[in-house]
């Protein structure tokens, strides 16, 4: 398969860290939640930032002609400029959690444990690049799985917010405080949903302008590559950091 790479000039951007996962709970068929070593402090701010486009260059699968996640470690790319920005997004004070739809293996385009392979190679290459996640969060699910278990209208897939939800219960986030980053119009509806200001890291067009208006979707801020996007979260958080 062919790594289709972002442009500087295209979306782009951000995140992640080194692990300590606890156990997924039983039964719990669609989403993850991996938190990390972290000294939780009430209302702390965190940056939520979505990871296909974001973290890693997405992949063009040339047979059905489209876009996807990668489906297999060797296919897992870092953002050219990702681990600077995130780094810079730590200094100013914010978590770093992933918020993440992961619908490849409802689809059955991977299996679990192929997903488990990709996060340890993301890992790897954060940690290499002094990024250090206070959390993961992952959806599952997909409306029209093709594997059963996986199959279900649920509350935590993004435009919902309930991915953001269980991130603020569990690692004392303020809401009103954090910011959700990410490269489409689901990351800014449930950013919106969730009280949190939101950055679109994305070209705008008329056709996306068109339906930012239709959706309701319209972000805080726009950037346009992974360093303006960190420069922008920064720029949130004048006072001294709150980690």
């Amino acid at each position: 398969m062919k790594q289709r790479k972002t442009k500087p000039d295209e979306f782009a951007a951000l995140l992640s860290g080194s692990v300590r996962a606890k156990s997924r709970p039983e039964g719990l068929k669609g989403i993850w939640g991996v938190d990390h070593p972290h000294e939780t402090g009430v209302g702390s701010r965190a940056a939520l930032v979505d990871r296909d486009g974001i973290v890693n260059e997405m992949v063009y699968y040339p047979d059905p002609g489209v876009v996807d996640s990668p489906f297999t470690p060797r296919q897992f790319v870092l953002v050219e400029g990702a681990g600077e920005a995130l780094r810079e997004i730590m200094s100013a004070g914010y978590k770093l959690v992933l918020v993440s739809n992961q619908p490849g293996i409802a689809k059955k385009h991977m299996t679990m444990a192929s997903f488990k392979k990709i996060q340890a190679k993301m890992h790897r290459l954060l940690k290499a690049e002094h990024v250090r996640l206070d959390g993961e969060y992952y959806c599952f699910h997909h409306p029209q799985a093709r594997l059963a278990a996986y199959r279900a209208d649920c509350s935590c897939r993004k435009p919902k917010q309930g991915m953001l939800l269980d991130a603020a219960r569990d690692l004392g986030l303020d809401l009103a405080r954090s910011v959700m980053i990410g490269d489409g119009l689901q990351d800014v509806l449930a950013g919106k949903r969730a009280g949190c200001r939101t950055v679109l890291v994305a070209n705008l067009s008329g056709m996306l302008n068109d339906k930012m208006e239709e959706l309701g979707a319209r972000p805080d801020y726009v950037a346009r590559s992974v360093r303006e996007a960190a420069g922008i979260v920064k720029s949130m958080a004048p006072e001294a950091p709150s980690r």
